[in-house]
This record gives structure tokens, C-alpha cells and sequence, in this order.
């Protein structure tokens, strides 16, 4: 994992107080390609991302943290089963679409 992107995680995680369960962080190329959008490359691909467990006001919680603490690409998946929510969080730098970017995933899956 990217070194600054753990501090700014760390970060949030001090200010949430809370533990954040992570789903998802690192990801090989290959695996990423099988299931994101993305193909072989993406924040996950790079150590700048990680996707967390969390429902609810909580998730509203770290997504305004998030947002305070510079995280510029937050994903929020709140449909469907509890167990299957998360919130992306990532750092990229400014690209193909103005940072910071907020988007939501379908409920299916």
C-alpha cells in the first residue's frame, strides 16, 4: 500500500474513532480486471485505495471525513444486502474526471 495513502487513512481512522473494516485494498492487476470496471489498473492497483465495511450514519460519517482529510475518490454502495455495503475510499490525483469525485455502485451484486 502507498505510504501517504496510509496516512491519510490512518487519519480518518483516528478521527472516526471507530474501527474501519477493509473489504478490499491492494489488488493484483490480474484479480481487478475480473472485477472492476477499471480493467488492470485503478486506485486498488496502486495501493491508493481500499474499500470498507460500514452502514448508515456511519458511512455519512466517513464520508465527511474523507472528504475534510483530502480523499479525492469516494465510491458509496448503501443498497442492498448489509453485508455487501461499503464506501471507496482513494487519493488519486486530478485525471480524466475533476477531483474530488463522488459515485455511487448499483444495488445488485
Amino acid at each position: 500500500m502507498d505510504d501517504i495513502f496510509m496516512e491519510l487513512l490512518e487519519t480518518i481512522r483516528c478521527e472516526y474513532g471507530k474501527p474501519m473494516i477493509v473489504t478490499s485494498g491492494f489488488r493484483a492487476p490480474e484479480y481487478n480486471a475480473k472485477i472492476a470496471k477499471s480493467g488492470s489498473t485503478g486506485p486498488h492497483t496502486f495501493g491508493k485505495a481500499v474499500d470498507i465495511h460500514v452502514l448508515g450514519a456511519d458511512a455519512n460519517a466517513i464520508i465527511k471525513l474523507a472528504l475534510e482529510m483530502g480523499m479525492t475518490g469516494i465510491g458509496v454502495k448503501q443498497k442492498g444486502p448489509h453485508k455487501k455495503r461499503f464506501i471507496h475510499l482513494d487519493n488519486l490525483p486530478n485525471g480524466d474526471h475533476p477531483r474530488p469525485w463522488i459515485w455511487s455502485y448499483n444495488a445488485k451484486g
